[in-house]
């Protein structure tokens, strides 16, 4: 969310970013919180100038009530009243309009960083580097159910059964290596200086309108009947919520946390058949990070992100690539972000595995999250966040990546300690 001042101020600077993310739609939105802030400020205005004259005539009405003046002072009397009725009329139009106000400037997108592509969607998305050598084995690579089937290590059809489509059973060699994954991550994010934390699976909606767009929101949240709580969908959500409503210690800063949670998510739409078998699902867990910082410093952290999960995926022999996110591929608030996606010898294409985004002092400012500088004055901190694994979709670029001709699958050095020392895993069927 903007701030009311900079819209205000720089009506043509927002409208143009709208322009740029392709929301046209929104471009009424600009104008009419402006409209709007000038009500409200108005009816500030007035209320101000109302109170400071019951002051003035209490004060009058005292010294006619001395003098003995009581008709002319119950003139004066019945003058307050009708001011105090006016000033309850405008505060609760105040509330109105206010309510209006916050409503629409929520839907207004973040001004994205200069950097930023200019496109419609994620088909104008920008490769940036690669980072491994993406090869072809010259045997078959099979789906990656087949594979794990293989290992008598997944069983959707009774996952369908308990709970519908998109969830599934682990089993054996292949839950195993997915724990292992998910370990290796968190080890991996704390030898980096991250603090390790397991956050509140569920939160409130004060809590995901704070750290989401209604947009996001109304396609990923599961909502708890009868409870003001929704399933997360990252443990993003949960994490910087914490800190909501809280003025921070500039010395402290930053928070450089990684999260393990399961992750619920509706997925709407239609899939292809790449997005069967564990691609797209609606429950997954994952190692995510998430830091806090000041804002000079948030870039500098944006990189040192993402190479985070460059340098994740590479120790396990998985080749990927980061993709720049175009002006229209953006959630409305986020300023920046990449996605790494893993190679596929199966697809001999690369898959999104994870998503790295800056989103400036936008759910700061949502959550009423400050942090109080050396001068004594309060400032928004920048929030961060990226994925170090999400095992699903890591779990294919694993499998594939290191699967060998014998049907084995090859577990390297780093992720041997995590598999009990073991150097492979072999098929049962």
């Amino acid at each position: 969310m903007l701030d009311i001042k900079f819209v205000r101020e720089n009506p043509d600077v927002v409208k143009e970013n709208i322009k740029n993310k392709f929301q046209e739609h929104k471009l009424p939105l600009v104008d009419e919180v402006i409209a709007l802030d000038k009500e409200n400020r108005e009816i500030k205005t007035e209320v101000e100038d109302l109170r400071a004259q019951k002051n003035k005539l209490s004060k009058q009405i005292g010294a006619l009530m001395k003098e003995g003046k009581k008709d002319e002072a119950g003139e004066v009397k019945a003058k307050v009243a009708g001011n105090a009725g006016r000033v309850d009329e405008l505060s609760a139009r105040e509330k109105e309009v206010e309510e209006e106000l916050l409503s629409k400037m929520m839907l207004i997108p973040n001004i994205i960083d200069p950097s930023v592509p200019i496109g419609k969607d994620d088909s104008e998305n920008v490769e940036l580097e690669r980072f491994g050598e993406p090869l072809v084995p010259d045997y078959e690579i099979p789906y990656h159910v087949d594979i794990m089937e293989s290992f008598s290590g997944i069983d959707l059809e009774s996952a369908g059964k308990v709970a519908g489509n998109g969830f599934y059973y682990l089993m054996g060699d292949i839950a195993r290596l997915h724990s292992a994954v998910t370990a290796y991550a968190r080890d991996f994010m704390i030898d980096r200086g991250f603090t390790y934390c397991i956050p509140p699976f569920m939160i409130r909606r004060s809590v995901v309108e704070g750290v989401m767009s209604f947009e996001e929101m109304d396609a990923m949240m599961y909502k708890i009947e009868d409870e003001d709580l929704y399933l997360i969908g990252t443990s993003e959500h949960s994490m910087i919520g914490r800190f909501r409503d809280e003025i921070l210690d500039e010395e402290k800063l930053p928070y450089t946390l990684t999260s393990y949670s399961p992750c619920f998510r509706k997925e709407k739409g239609a899939h292809g058949i790449e997005e069967r078998g564990i691609y797209r699902i609606h429950q997954f867990e994952k190692q995510e990070m998430v830091v806090v910082c000041h804002p000079s410093e948030s870039m500098e952290w944006y990189d040192r992100l993402w190479r985070n999960t460059v340098d994740l995926f590479r120790s396990m022999d998985i080749p990927v690539r980061t993709l720049e996110c175009c002006s229209g591929d953006l959630a409305d608030l986020k300023v920046k972000s990449v996605d790494v996606e893993a190679w596929s010898p199966r697809q001999r294409k690369y898959f999104e595995v994870g998503s790295c985004s800056n989103l400036g002092d936008a759910q700061a400012r949502r959550l009423k999250i400050r942090v109080r500088g050396k001068d004594k004055k309060n400032y928004l901190p920048h929030t961060l966040n990226n994925t170090a694994a999400a095992p699903p979709r890591m779990l294919i670029a694993f499998l594939e990546n290191n699967l060998q001709q014998d049907g084995s699958v090859r577990i390297p050095d780093s992720l041997s300690p995590y598999m009990g020392g073991a150097k492979e895993i072999v098929p049962r069927q």
